[in-house]
């Protein structure tokens, strides 16, 4: 069974619904996603927004993009029955 994390229309407001997890980037999902973006960038992605001139090291880019909020990835949360819920990280960061 998969749950999908979608605005759904309540009278006449949406609402977001997070079903799986704390409503919050956990610190296990933080450095997976600090990690996977820090790869990238070493191995020549582009970066995604302005950086200061004092920022270098990868992993510290990484961070600034989360801390930014300009990284378009969903987390994928699952249970052990086998639901999982996709959920945009701009929700779990508090600015979408």
């Amino acid at each position: 069974m998969v749950r999908i994390a979608v605005d759904e229309e309540v009278g006449d407001r949406s609402e977001r619904r997070i079903l799986i997890g704390p409503p919050r980037l956990t610190k296990y999902e933080r450095a997976r996603i600090v990690g996977a973006r820090a790869l990238q960038i070493s191995m020549g992605a582009p970066v995604l927004i302005k950086l200061p001139e004092t920022l270098t090291d990868p992993i510290e880019i990484a961070v600034y993009e989360l801390e930014k909020g300009v990284l378009p990835i969903t987390v994928r949360r699952r249970l052990p029955d086998g639901t999982y819920q996709d959920i945009p990280l701009r929700w779990l960061l508090g600015r979408g």
